[in-house]
């Protein structure tokens, strides 16, 4: 790992903390405390040195003499920890990241007070998993052990005490075979929860779900709902949980809702116009106003919607095989692009709302997008959907044929012909809203609201090209 500060810095230990918070009862708040003491203490610093960060030897001297402290220079080692070396290699984040600031601040704001459980929610690719290690690298310093698990990849087990078991090693605990039962390990985590200060990253939680009596976002192990019920349950913990998923664990859900003052869950979208221009500029291209490539980069970003993982592979291609000239690049792809933004503009006028033979291209607009974004995510979606709730893949598909959101009615209308049409059956108004629900628990339907206050539904442009495709190929299949 990379040191990123050299400089010793000391924290509170919890036995410091404590002394600190005694200290304090002789003053109605930490800003009073600082209100008074204003000329050595400065409150930002001193908050969070309360809430756990690391400040310099100097400066935790100077509080231990204003709080006075009782034996502190006697009790340093007991009362102040050095602060942990900092990580540097995370998976995704790295100096490249751009964007969100506001978000970012306010969800480490959010960790660094009482948020216990963050839910990061969104399609693929939109960078919950960036944003959930920027957010970590925000807040590390408060923390005393991170640990990290990605279902993402086959190589981590997934079931809940093959997990829980290398954390408990990595927290130095020993673990002989008879210890490995899933009560007694669930139990040795919490306590370690509970009682020190750890930071735990779960990636791709959709790995995990599966299918109960109210739809889709059940665990497949019970005791991932046991894991989660019980670190909630907390009557109080520094601990704290950032997870990302594709889909929205619906038992999370309903665990933390009890808990509504430690749980919070943010649904992402695409970057904003300035945020796509700093993404650009990040990768080696020049948005200068007066450049032509400026606007042509700002169209690809508006039709993507922003989406961040599309827009770092198609910068990366322009930079890497057409020597950062988005003229050239636009050349070889342009065509598909105004294709799109033609359709897009037809339904926008009302002049063709509906086209289910739209060839639309965007999830497979040069080789490098196919194989770095469809095949190794937008197709696993898919995939799993159709696996996973064959009438909820069916109503995606056949609802590609719009071009621009409509009100729920034509989605379940869609849904209805296809379903009398394909399997000779009809479907109740609780059945249809039912498949409609596991899209919504999939971030695969954006919902708008029109001037009449009805609610609309859409899907992302990359979803609409991915779903057009796989809708011609469903209906091959049914000749």
């Amino acid at each position: 790992m990379t040191v990123r500060n050299r400089q010793k810095l000391f924290r509170l230990t919890k036995i410091g903390h404590q002394l600190v918070k005694e200290a304090l009862k002789d003053y109605d708040s930490i800003n009073w405390f600082c209100e008074i003491h204003r000329k050595c203490i400065r409150r930002q610093t001193f908050t969070n040195f309360y809430n756990g960060d690391g400040v310099k030897r100097e400066t935790a001297e100077t509080y231990c003499d204003v709080l006075k402290i009782p034996n502190w220079r006697e009790n340093w080692d007991t009362i102040f920890e050095l602060l942990p070396v900092a990580i540097a290699d995370w998976s995704v984040y790295d100096d490249r990241w751009v964007g969100r600031k506001k978000l970012v601040s306010d969800l480490t704001k959010k960790i660094r007070n009482n948020c216990r459980l963050l839910l990061l929610l969104g399609i693929t690719g939109i960078g919950k998993t960036a944003l959930a290690e920027k957010i970590a690298d925000d807040v590390q310093s408060r923390f005393g052990k991170i640990l990290r698990v990605n279902f993402d990849s086959d190589d981590h087990p997934r079931d809940f005490v093959g997990v829980a078991c290398r954390w408990l090693e990595e927290l130095g605990e020993s673990l002989l075979l008879e210890d490995k039962q899933p009560m007694a390990i669930l139990k040795r985590l919490i306590n370690q929860l509970r009682e020190e200060r750890i930071l735990v990253l779960v990636d791709s939680l959709e790995a995990l779900l599966t299918e109960n009596e109210d739809g889709w976002g059940d665990f497949e192990d019970e005791w991932w709902t046991k894991f989660f019920e019980d670190f909630l349950a907390f009557e109080s913990s520094q601990s704290a949980l950032i997870v990302t998923s594709q889909d929205l664990p619906t038992k999370i859900q309903s665990l933390a809702s009890r808990y509504p003052n430690i749980y919070h869950r943010e649904i992402l979208h695409g970057l904003l116009d300035d945020e796509q221009v700093a993404l650009f500029e990040k990768v080696g291209l020049d948005m200068s106003l007066t450049l032509a490539d400026r606007p042509i980069l700002m169209r690809i970003g508006k039709i993507y919607h922003g989406h961040p993982l599309m827009l770092r592979v198609l910068s990366g291609e322009i930079v890497e095989s057409f020597a950062g000239n988005a003229r050239a690049f636009w050349g070889n792809v342009g065509e598909e692009i105004e294709l799109v933004e033609q359709h897009l503009a037809e339904a926008e006028a009302g002049a063709k709302l509906e086209s289910a033979n739209d060839d639309w291209k965007l999830h497979k607009l040069t080789r490098r997008i196919w194989m770095k974004v469809y095949r190794r995510r937008l197709d696993e979606v898919f995939k799993r959907l159709k696996r996973q709730n064959a009438d909820a893949y069916l109503l995606i598909c056949v609802a590609a044929i719009y071009r621009r959101p409509v009100q729920e009615s034509g989605w379940l209308l869609q849904l209805d012909s296809y379903i009398q049409r394909l399997r000779n059956e009809v479907y109740s108004k609780e059945r249809q809203l039912q498949v409609l629900e596991d899209l919504f628990g999939r971030f695969l339907v954006e919902i708008s609201i029109n001037h009449n206050d009805r609610r609309l539904l859409g899907m992302h442009n990359l979803i609409r090209s991915v779903a057009l495709e796989h809708r011609q190929e469903l209906f091959a299949e049914f000749g």
